[in-house]
Protein backbone atom coordinates (compact mmCIF):
# COMPACT_ATOMS: atom_id res chain seq x y z
CA UNK A 1 0.00 0.00 0.00
CA UNK A 2 1.26 3.44 -0.88
CA UNK A 3 1.01 6.62 1.09
CA UNK A 4 -1.60 8.44 -0.95
CA UNK A 5 -1.36 7.95 -4.70
CA UNK A 6 2.31 8.66 -5.25
CA UNK A 7 4.05 8.33 -1.89
CA UNK A 8 6.35 5.63 -0.57
CA UNK A 9 5.19 2.08 -0.04
CA UNK A 10 4.05 1.65 3.55
CA UNK A 11 4.25 -1.46 5.71
CA UNK A 12 0.92 -3.08 6.42
CA UNK A 13 1.30 -1.96 10.04
CA UNK A 14 2.92 1.10 11.57
CA UNK A 15 3.97 2.02 15.09
CA UNK A 16 2.24 4.59 17.26
CA UNK A 17 4.82 6.30 19.46
CA UNK A 18 2.64 8.38 21.80
CA UNK A 19 2.71 5.94 24.73
CA UNK A 20 6.49 6.11 24.82
CA UNK A 21 6.17 9.57 26.36
CA UNK A 22 3.76 8.58 29.12
CA UNK A 23 5.04 9.19 32.67
CA UNK A 24 7.27 6.43 33.97
CA UNK A 25 8.23 4.97 30.61
CA UNK A 26 11.70 3.48 30.24
CA UNK A 27 13.39 5.58 27.55
CA UNK A 28 15.97 2.91 26.79
CA UNK A 29 13.23 0.31 26.31
CA UNK A 30 11.31 2.70 24.07
CA UNK A 31 14.41 3.17 21.92
CA UNK A 32 14.85 -0.61 21.68
CA UNK A 33 11.22 -0.89 20.64
CA UNK A 34 11.61 1.72 17.92
CA UNK A 35 14.78 0.16 16.58
CA UNK A 36 13.29 -3.34 16.68
CA UNK A 37 10.27 -2.09 14.78
CA UNK A 38 12.47 -0.66 12.03
CA UNK A 39 14.50 -3.87 11.88
CA UNK A 40 11.26 -5.87 11.49
CA UNK A 41 10.01 -3.67 8.66
CA UNK A 42 7.48 -1.77 10.78
CA UNK A 43 9.03 1.46 9.58
CA UNK A 44 6.02 3.82 9.54
CA UNK A 45 6.46 5.78 12.76
CA UNK A 46 3.73 8.06 14.13
CA UNK A 47 4.45 10.91 16.53
CA UNK A 48 3.23 14.48 17.19
CA UNK A 49 4.55 17.71 18.60
CA UNK A 50 2.01 17.41 21.44
CA UNK A 51 3.29 14.03 22.66
CA UNK A 52 5.53 14.63 25.62
CA UNK A 53 5.64 18.33 24.71
CA UNK A 54 8.03 17.58 21.88
CA UNK A 55 10.04 14.90 23.67
CA UNK A 56 8.40 12.13 21.63
CA UNK A 57 9.74 13.65 18.43
CA UNK A 58 13.20 13.87 20.00
CA UNK A 59 12.94 10.19 20.97
CA UNK A 60 12.05 9.24 17.40
CA UNK A 61 14.95 11.37 16.16
CA UNK A 62 17.36 9.42 18.34
CA UNK A 63 16.00 6.10 17.09
CA UNK A 64 16.20 6.96 13.39
CA UNK A 65 19.51 8.84 13.46
CA UNK A 66 21.35 7.70 10.37
CA UNK A 67 18.35 5.60 9.29
CA UNK A 68 15.84 8.13 7.97
CA UNK A 69 16.07 6.60 4.50
CA UNK A 70 14.72 3.38 6.02
CA UNK A 71 11.63 4.90 7.63
CA UNK A 72 8.55 7.01 6.96
CA UNK A 73 8.07 9.50 9.78
CA UNK A 74 4.69 11.08 10.39
CA UNK A 75 4.10 13.86 12.88
CA UNK A 76 1.22 16.20 13.68
CA UNK A 77 0.80 19.86 14.52
CA UNK A 78 -2.11 22.03 15.63
CA UNK A 79 -3.16 20.51 18.97
CA UNK A 80 -2.19 23.25 21.43
CA UNK A 81 -4.33 22.50 24.48
CA UNK A 82 -6.91 20.11 25.88
CA UNK A 83 -10.58 19.67 25.10
CA UNK A 84 -11.34 21.82 28.16
CA UNK A 85 -9.51 24.86 26.80
CA UNK A 86 -11.37 27.66 24.97
CA UNK A 87 -9.27 27.04 21.85
CA UNK A 88 -7.44 23.72 21.97
CA UNK A 89 -6.70 23.65 18.24
CA UNK A 90 -4.70 26.16 16.23
CA UNK A 91 -4.90 25.49 12.51
CA UNK A 92 -3.81 28.97 11.48
CA UNK A 93 -1.17 29.18 8.75
CA UNK A 94 1.15 31.05 11.08
CA UNK A 95 1.01 28.33 13.74
CA UNK A 96 1.32 25.50 11.21
CA UNK A 97 4.45 27.03 9.68
CA UNK A 98 6.07 27.68 13.07
CA UNK A 99 5.16 24.29 14.54
CA UNK A 100 6.34 22.41 11.45
CA UNK A 101 9.77 24.01 11.59
CA UNK A 102 10.08 23.17 15.27
CA UNK A 103 9.10 19.55 14.58
CA UNK A 104 11.68 19.44 11.79
CA UNK A 105 14.38 20.52 14.24
CA UNK A 106 13.34 18.04 16.92
CA UNK A 107 13.17 15.16 14.44
CA UNK A 108 16.60 16.08 13.04
CA UNK A 109 15.52 15.42 9.46
CA UNK A 110 15.69 17.52 6.33
CA UNK A 111 12.08 16.82 5.39
CA UNK A 112 9.05 15.53 7.29
CA UNK A 113 7.65 12.58 5.34
CA UNK A 114 4.03 13.13 6.41
CA UNK A 115 2.64 16.09 8.34
CA UNK A 116 -0.90 15.91 9.69
CA UNK A 117 -3.13 18.67 10.95
CA UNK A 118 -3.82 17.05 14.32
CA UNK A 119 -7.42 18.25 14.49
CA UNK A 120 -9.53 20.55 12.34
CA UNK A 121 -9.72 24.09 13.74
CA UNK A 122 -13.32 25.35 13.56
CA UNK A 123 -12.03 28.93 13.67
CA UNK A 124 -9.97 28.53 10.49
CA UNK A 125 -11.33 27.41 7.09
CA UNK A 126 -9.79 24.08 6.21
CA UNK A 127 -8.70 25.60 2.91
CA UNK A 128 -6.42 28.00 4.80
CA UNK A 129 -4.93 25.28 6.99
CA UNK A 130 -4.27 22.96 4.07
CA UNK A 131 -2.97 25.88 2.05
CA UNK A 132 -0.32 26.38 4.72
CA UNK A 133 0.56 22.69 4.60
CA UNK A 134 0.83 22.92 0.81
CA UNK A 135 3.25 25.82 1.19
CA UNK A 136 5.44 23.63 3.39
CA UNK A 137 5.45 20.99 0.65
CA UNK A 138 6.42 23.60 -1.93
CA UNK A 139 9.20 24.78 0.38
CA UNK A 140 10.65 21.28 0.76
CA UNK A 141 9.91 21.04 4.48
CA UNK A 142 7.14 18.42 4.10
CA UNK A 143 6.66 15.65 1.54
CA UNK A 144 3.04 14.66 2.12
CA UNK A 145 0.01 16.18 3.84
CA UNK A 146 -2.50 14.48 6.14
CA UNK A 147 -5.49 15.20 8.35
CA UNK A 148 -6.54 13.60 11.62
CA UNK A 149 -10.15 13.00 12.69
CA UNK A 150 -11.61 15.02 9.82
CA UNK A 151 -15.10 14.41 8.51
CA UNK A 152 -15.89 13.41 4.91
CA UNK A 153 -16.91 16.87 3.67
CA UNK A 154 -13.83 18.47 5.22
CA UNK A 155 -11.65 15.82 3.60
CA UNK A 156 -13.12 16.61 0.19
CA UNK A 157 -12.64 20.37 0.65
CA UNK A 158 -9.08 19.84 1.85
CA UNK A 159 -8.22 17.54 -1.04
CA UNK A 160 -9.40 20.19 -3.51
CA UNK A 161 -6.62 22.46 -2.19
CA UNK A 162 -3.84 19.86 -2.00
CA UNK A 163 -3.81 16.05 -2.21
CA UNK A 164 -4.44 14.54 1.23
CA UNK A 165 -2.15 11.54 1.36
CA UNK A 166 -3.47 10.15 4.65
CA UNK A 167 -6.39 10.48 7.02
CA UNK A 168 -5.79 9.24 10.55
CA UNK A 169 -8.77 8.49 12.77
CA UNK A 170 -9.74 6.05 15.48
CA UNK A 171 -10.86 2.75 13.99
CA UNK A 172 -11.09 -0.69 15.54
CA UNK A 173 -13.43 -3.59 16.18
CA UNK A 174 -15.33 -1.48 18.69
CA UNK A 175 -15.06 1.85 16.86
CA UNK A 176 -16.34 1.34 13.34
CA UNK A 177 -17.75 4.80 12.59
CA UNK A 178 -15.33 5.47 9.69
CA UNK A 179 -17.14 2.80 7.68
CA UNK A 180 -20.24 5.00 7.36
CA UNK A 181 -18.65 7.56 5.00
CA UNK A 182 -15.00 8.34 5.59
CA UNK A 183 -13.50 5.12 4.26
CA UNK A 184 -15.43 5.47 1.03
CA UNK A 185 -14.24 9.05 0.53
CA UNK A 186 -10.67 7.94 1.19
CA UNK A 187 -10.96 5.29 -1.50
CA UNK A 188 -12.41 7.80 -3.95
CA UNK A 189 -9.62 10.32 -3.33
CA UNK A 190 -6.72 7.88 -3.08
CA UNK A 191 -6.18 8.82 0.56
CA UNK A 192 -4.59 6.18 2.80
CA UNK A 193 -6.58 5.52 5.97
CA UNK A 194 -4.45 5.16 9.10
CA UNK A 195 -6.16 3.63 12.14
CA UNK A 196 -5.07 4.84 15.57
CA UNK A 197 -6.11 3.05 18.79
CA UNK A 198 -6.63 -0.16 16.76
CA UNK A 199 -6.65 -2.14 20.02
CA UNK A 200 -9.21 0.06 21.75
CA UNK A 201 -6.55 1.65 24.00
CA UNK A 202 -5.70 -1.87 25.15
CA UNK A 203 -9.21 -3.11 25.86
CA UNK A 204 -9.32 -5.39 22.79
CA UNK A 205 -6.20 -7.24 23.97
CA UNK A 206 -8.34 -9.15 26.44
CA UNK A 207 -6.11 -8.22 29.37
CA UNK A 208 -8.57 -5.80 30.99
CA UNK A 209 -11.03 -7.50 33.31
CA UNK A 210 -12.07 -4.57 35.47
CA UNK A 211 -11.15 -0.94 36.07
CA UNK A 212 -8.38 -1.96 38.47
CA UNK A 213 -6.48 -3.43 35.50
CA UNK A 214 -6.10 0.04 33.97
CA UNK A 215 -2.87 1.87 34.81
CA UNK A 216 -3.17 5.23 36.51
CA UNK A 217 -3.66 7.95 33.92
CA UNK A 218 -4.75 5.49 31.21
CA UNK A 219 -6.98 7.25 28.66
CA UNK A 220 -9.40 4.34 28.67
CA UNK A 221 -10.06 4.79 32.40
CA UNK A 222 -11.48 8.23 31.66
CA UNK A 223 -13.75 7.02 28.88
CA UNK A 224 -17.42 6.04 28.88
CA UNK A 225 -16.76 2.47 27.74
CA UNK A 226 -15.49 1.32 31.12
CA UNK A 227 -18.24 2.94 33.16
CA UNK A 228 -20.46 0.54 35.15
CA UNK A 229 -22.87 -1.22 32.83
CA UNK A 230 -20.87 -0.41 29.73
CA UNK A 231 -17.83 -2.25 31.05
CA UNK A 232 -19.69 -5.53 31.58
CA UNK A 233 -21.24 -5.38 28.11
CA UNK A 234 -17.91 -4.64 26.45
CA UNK A 235 -16.12 -7.40 28.36
CA UNK A 236 -18.62 -9.88 26.94
CA UNK A 237 -17.87 -8.55 23.47
CA UNK A 238 -14.14 -9.08 23.95
CA UNK A 239 -14.67 -12.55 25.39
CA UNK A 240 -16.48 -13.58 22.21
CA UNK A 241 -13.72 -12.14 20.05
CA UNK A 242 -11.13 -13.93 22.17
CA UNK A 243 -12.89 -17.22 21.43
CA UNK A 244 -12.52 -16.52 17.70
CA UNK A 245 -8.85 -15.68 18.21
CA UNK A 246 -8.27 -18.96 20.02
CA UNK A 247 -9.86 -20.89 17.19
CA UNK A 248 -7.79 -19.00 14.60
CA UNK A 249 -4.64 -19.56 16.64
CA UNK A 250 -3.72 -16.02 17.61
CA UNK A 251 -4.12 -13.58 20.48
CA UNK A 252 -7.10 -11.20 20.71
CA UNK A 253 -4.77 -8.30 19.88
CA UNK A 254 -3.51 -10.06 16.77
CA UNK A 255 -7.08 -10.79 15.69
CA UNK A 256 -8.04 -7.12 16.01
CA UNK A 257 -5.03 -6.02 13.98
CA UNK A 258 -5.45 -8.70 11.31
CA UNK A 259 -9.10 -7.66 10.90
CA UNK A 260 -8.04 -4.08 10.18
CA UNK A 261 -5.33 -5.09 7.74
CA UNK A 262 -7.86 -7.23 5.89
CA UNK A 263 -9.80 -4.00 5.31
CA UNK A 264 -6.86 -2.30 3.56
CA UNK A 265 -6.15 0.24 6.25
CA UNK A 266 -2.88 0.76 8.12
CA UNK A 267 -3.17 0.25 11.89
CA UNK A 268 -0.62 1.97 14.12
CA UNK A 269 -0.81 0.18 17.47
CA UNK A 270 1.12 1.87 20.23
CA UNK A 271 3.90 -0.15 21.84
CA UNK A 272 6.49 1.04 24.32
CA UNK A 273 7.91 -2.43 25.02
CA UNK A 274 9.59 -4.85 22.66
CA UNK A 275 7.48 -7.81 23.78
CA UNK A 276 4.26 -6.00 22.93
CA UNK A 277 5.66 -4.88 19.59
CA UNK A 278 6.62 -8.43 18.67
CA UNK A 279 3.14 -9.70 19.57
CA UNK A 280 1.64 -7.08 17.32
CA UNK A 281 4.06 -7.78 14.48
CA UNK A 282 3.01 -11.44 14.57
CA UNK A 283 -0.45 -10.29 13.44
CA UNK A 284 1.09 -9.87 9.98
CA UNK A 285 1.09 -13.67 9.72
CA UNK A 286 -2.54 -14.13 10.76
CA UNK A 287 -4.78 -15.15 7.89
CA UNK A 288 -8.51 -14.55 8.34
CA UNK A 289 -10.86 -16.40 6.01
CA UNK A 290 -14.29 -15.29 4.89
CA UNK A 291 -15.96 -17.32 7.63
CA UNK A 292 -13.72 -15.74 10.26
CA UNK A 293 -14.50 -12.25 9.01
CA UNK A 294 -18.23 -12.99 8.94
CA UNK A 295 -18.15 -14.29 12.51
CA UNK A 296 -16.23 -11.21 13.67
CA UNK A 297 -18.79 -8.96 11.99
CA UNK A 298 -21.58 -10.85 13.70
CA UNK A 299 -19.98 -10.40 17.11
CA UNK A 300 -18.82 -6.81 16.69
CA UNK A 301 -20.92 -5.00 14.09
CA UNK A 302 -20.89 -1.19 13.94
CA UNK A 303 -22.34 0.17 17.17
CA UNK A 304 -21.77 -3.02 19.17
CA UNK A 305 -19.72 -1.37 21.91
CA UNK A 306 -21.54 0.25 24.82
CA UNK A 307 -20.63 3.88 25.42
CA UNK A 308 -19.07 6.47 23.15
CA UNK A 309 -15.43 6.15 22.16
CA UNK A 310 -14.47 9.42 23.85
CA UNK A 311 -15.96 11.82 26.35
CA UNK A 312 -18.27 14.46 24.92
CA UNK A 313 -15.43 16.99 25.20
CA UNK A 314 -13.15 14.72 23.20
CA UNK A 315 -15.79 13.99 20.59
CA UNK A 316 -16.33 17.73 20.10
CA UNK A 317 -12.87 17.88 18.49
CA UNK A 318 -13.54 15.12 15.95
CA UNK A 319 -15.51 14.64 12.76
CA UNK A 320 -15.45 18.28 11.67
Amino acid sequence: MRLGTDGPVLPRMGLGCMSMSHPGRDRAESLRTLQTAIDRGVNFLDTADKYGKGDNERLVAEAIRGRHDDVVVATKVGFVGSSRDPRPIDGSPRHIHTAARRSLERLEVETIDLLYLHRVDPAVPIEESVGALAELVAGGIVRHVGLSEAGPNTLRRAHAVHPIAALQSEYSLWTREPEAEVLGVCRDLGTTFVAYSPLGIGFLTGTVRDRDDLPEGNRLAKGPRVEPGNLEHNLTLVEQLAAVAERVGCTPAQLALAWLMARDVVPIPGSARVEHLLENVAALEVQLGDEDLSEIDRIAPPGAAAGTRKSQEGLSLTGR
